[in-house]
């Protein structure tokens, strides 16, 4: 046995090490990582405490990771060694230790020098591992806001991509994009009354956002009685767009976990809900039986559902890029590139084809998903309409989005961002990137 196995925390500093090098490197889902079943076996193996750490050290390497490779590079007197990788991530992990969570220093050293000690390809390193991370200590107040204001917040083709979206207001919603979220919840009823019971506060979205979260959100009052859902305040949008859904019948195409699903139904629509993954419908099967709905769900894809009737409306909240989640989701600008941007407007072009053969005449299409770029939304949704004739924008009313009238486009459609829903204190700002249009067939 090695010295180091003895000590508290060093199994889950190299967990979360390996895990950091399966983002980073591997371009692996972080999500899918932490997964406590079919995660990463030695993220699975740990106890319960261990398994909160290492997520809290992730999520606060990954958000930073731009500022803490910064301030390695600043602090290393000559270049680490191109192979070095997994000394960078033992490194890039006790800074965001050091730098961002509250972690006595000492044992992020500590911990970080015995593990370069027990990998025969950083023992030699170990050393450096100790003098730079005690520098970082040391110097981190004026080093830092140098560092921070000398790099781009994300990976070169991220950072490039929102400026060329957002223009001047790119750095405001990359900031926004670096903080970590809030909790929203969707209610059934009384959002004030479970707001005050819950300590938070209602947005004007109807969103109930949560102030402070101790403990899992599987503990707080109302969850086992199924009396609200958790859904970022831009993901509740969508379902919302529907004209007078009360006793339409409604396919919810790419459905699970489910949550626009539930607000379908509580809007008094007939939901029949697909998804093609069977893991993700028994996910949305299980928080509908929570939440008391009785709803009707089918296994399959879009393009193969045969409906001969036909569906009043299709929601179809599809699959895409994701760089809308960011702020909940840091390892998005690390794992997808430009080219996995483009191919997903391809599948979503797909699928919206395939909507409009489910819905009947004169029905509509709401269209949405998470992503922050046009090409997944605006772009893919004016080529669709430029091939498809007879379907038009029904431009949404700004009257249901108070305060996010910012966030309804020139043509109708819908485009939020982080930096929307400000907050006097930040933490409590903001909602997800998220794109929907409503699509209606013109009357002849």
């Amino acid at each position: 046995m090695k010295m180091g196995d003895m000590k508290p925390g060093l199994k889950a500093r190299q967990a979360a090490t390996r895990l950091l090098a399966a983002v980073v490197d591997g371009k692996a889902s972080l999500d899918g990582l932490l997964d406590p079943v079919g995660g990463n076996p030695a993220f699975v193996a740990l106890s319960d405490p261990d398994r909160l750490m290492v997520r809290a050290m992730l999520l606060a390497c990954l958000r930073h990771l731009q500022v803490i490779d910064g301030l390695i590079d600043r602090l290393t007197e000559k270049p680490l060694p191109a192979g070095a990788r997994s000394l960078r991530h033992v490194l890039a992990i006790a800074a965001a230790q050091i730098l961002y969570l509250d972690i006595p220093d000492h044992a992020a050293v500590d911990l970080a020098v015995t593990q370069a000690n027990d990998d025969p390809r950083n023992r030699r390193f170990a050393s450096l591992v100790n003098a730079v991370l005690r520098r970082m200590i040391r110097e981190k107040d004026t080093l830092l806001a140098a560092v921070a204001a000398d790099v781009a917040p994300f990976p070169l083709w991220f950072a490039d991509r929102i400026t060329e979206i957002h223009g001047l207001q790119a750095p405001a919603v990359m900031a926004a994009m670096a903080m970590p979220p809030a909790l929203d919840l969707t209610v059934k009823s009384d959002p004030h009354g479970w707001a005050e019971r819950l300590g938070g506060f209602v947005l004007p979205t109807g969103t109930v956002r949560i102030v402070n979260l101790n403990g899992p959100v599987s503990g707080l009052p109302g969850y086992l009685d199924g009396e609200w859902w958790v859904q970022d305040a831009a993901a509740s949008i969508p379902a919302r767009l529907f004209r007078a859904p009360a006793g339409k019948r409604i396919a919810d195409l790419c459905a699970a976990p489910g949550g626009k699903t539930a607000q379908l139904v509580l809007a008094g629509a007939r939901v029949v809900a697909f998804d093609q993954s069977a893991s993700r419908l028994a996910r949305l099967r299980g928080n509908l039986v929570r939440l008391g709905m009785d709803v009707e769900t089918r296994l399959g894809r879009a393009e193969d559902i045969v409906e001969p009737d036909g569906f009043d409306a299709v929601l179809l909240d599809a699959p895409c890029s994701s760089t809308g989640t960011v702020r909940r989701h840091p390892d998005i600008p690390w794992t997808k590139s430009r080219a996995d941007i483009s191919k997903m407007a391809l599948v979503q072009r797909r699928l919206l084809d395939a909507a409009t053969r489910l819905v009947k005449p004169g029905g509509e299409i709401v269209f949405s998903n998470c992503s922050l770029d046009p090409e997944e939304g605006e772009a893919m949704v004016a080529g669709f309409l430029a091939d498809t004739p007879g379907w038009v924008i029904r431009p949404v009313d700004v009257s249901l989005l108070p305060e996010l009238e910012e966030a309804v486009t020139a043509r109708g459609e819908v485009r939020t961002h982080a930096a929307m829903l400000a907050r006097p204190e930040a933490r409590l700002s903001g909602l997800d990137g998220f794109y929907a249009v409503v699509l209606v067939q013109q009357s002849h």
